[in-house]
């Protein structure tokens, strides 16, 4: 596969470069000569030139290309000009990043065959990840055991710290438990969680991980 990247801010600069070290051909395309002189250690070819031309476009070669991916953001007329151009030379799989909901939907119209939002996806995984730690949390003990701590879990609330569903139903072992700011490590009494307490339990890797997809 050859692959054209159109812009090289730092987004087009990694899919560039880590194209290049998955073993792909890549043609690195942007109209300013530093940024071209940094990329062209890690491509098969580094080219400057205007990408909303045509012509120079077919000059550098890039008609047998498979697929482009313009990675031109704040530009909005570069960024629409370079997918009408990519689109006329016939290349049949054009990637293309947006930075508006708006942008995105021209070009969906003019054939990008995939919009991406890097800054969006970028903030909606940091959002997941965080709010994921808040809730659910593992620590590995080995390669098969593992700890998971959380906030207690909605199916848990009411349930005794000395019951056996913990047990028979999701093959953990609760080892403590955190209430009202004060953390309880022996289960002498029938506490029951409440919402709000936080839950350490342990148990094997596959166990664990099947806890986490039902919180």
């Amino acid at each position: 596969m050859t692959y054209v990247v159109i812009g090289l801010g730092k987004f087009g600069y990694h899919v560039a470069k880590g194209l290049s070290q998955q073993g792909e051909n890549v043609i690195a395309i942007d109209n300013d000569e530093e940024k071209i002189k940094d990329i062209s250690e890690f491509v098969q070819d580094a080219i400057a030139l205007d990408s909303s031309d045509p012509k120079a476009l077919r000059e550098a070669g890039i008609v047998d290309a498979e697929v482009a991916i313009v990675s031109i953001g704040e530009n909005l007329e570069a960024s629409i000009l370079t997918v009408m151009a990519l689109k006329e030379l016939g290349i049949a799989t054009v990637i293309a990043k947006a930075i508006t909901q708006v942008h995105g939907q021209i070009l969906s119209k003019l054939g990008a065959a995939k919009v991406i939002y890097p800054e969006m996806e970028s903030a909606k995984k940091l959002v997941k990840k965080i709010v994921k730690n808040i809730h659910y949390e593992t620590i590995d003990l080995s390669i098969t055991m593992k700890l998971a701590k959380m906030t207690v879990p909605s199916f848990w609330v009411g349930t005794s710290i000395l019951s056996p569903i913990f047990k028979d139903e999701f093959d953990v072992k609760p080892i403590a438990y955190k209430h009202q700011g004060e953390w309880h490590t022996s289960f002498e009494n029938n506490d029951i969680l409440e919402a709000g307490d936080i839950l350490v339990v342990l148990g094997n890797s596959n166990t664990i991980e099947a806890l986490s997809k039902k919180i």
